[in-house]
């Protein structure tokens, strides 16, 4: 084998290891330059994506912000209006506006996972990340704030249990990366989200 062709090789199965951390149905269409972060509350999907952005000069996008500026209504009033499922195809509905959108880090809902066909269209708008925390951490941030609908219950912490077992199967089903913020300042998890994209856009054009 040449040099050069040998460096190839390497090269495409580096991309290979490092595309294959979490099982993944290759989108049809090559992603947009966008990151794309998804996880449960409290993982720091915002905070992070705020210094993401602003290191790189993207457009930080919320898509519960998105909903609530399209539906002239706060999300707690969302559900309890018109229910859990008129929120979840308002949310379908952003993810899709943001369709040809290109330089921009993507903060998702906590639910985003929920509906399968979700997870093609995060695919398609760039670098989906699984951004995790342990439940002890997940719940000390959450019960920051006290207008989450889905945790209004009489054991906000059985919920939350619940729906990380829920959710985790589908959270690593529409993901590419994943990291542990539990340990990381927001600083460090943005610095390391930034290198893991450069080394995922690269061997996306290399294919």
């Amino acid at each position: 084998m040449h040099e050069s062709d040998c460096r190839q090789w390497l090269a495409l199965a580096e991309c290979a290891g490092r595309l294959a951390v979490l099982k993944s149905t290759p989108a049809v269409n090559p992603p947009l330059p966008n990151f794309v972060l998804i996880g449960f509350m409290g993982s720091g999907k915002s905070s992070i994506g705020r210094l993401i952005a602003g290191r790189l000069g993207y457009r930080f996008v919320d898509t519960d912000a998105l909903v609530v500026r399209r539906a002239g209504q706060e999300i707690v009033d969302i559900f309890a209006t018109h229910g859990e499922a008129h929120f979840r195809d308002l949310e379908t509905a952003a993810l899709e506006s943001l369709a040809g959108e290109a330089h921009c880090v993507i903060a998702t809902g906590g639910g985003i996972v929920v509906r399968e066909r979700n997870h093609a269209l995060l695919r398609r708008l760039g670098f989906v990340v699984l951004l995790t925390a342990t439940e002890d951490v997940i719940f000390e941030r959450v019960s920051r704030n006290s207008k989450r609908p889905l945790l209004q219950t009489a054991n906000p912490r059985a919920t939350i249990s619940e729906m990380l077992a829920a959710r985790a199967p589908l959270y690593e089903a529409a993901a590419q990366w994943m990291l542990d913020t539990s340990d990381l300042s927001h600083r460090e998890a943005a610095e390391a989200l930034i290198a893991e994209a450069r080394r995922f856009f690269s061997c996306e054009s290399a294919r």
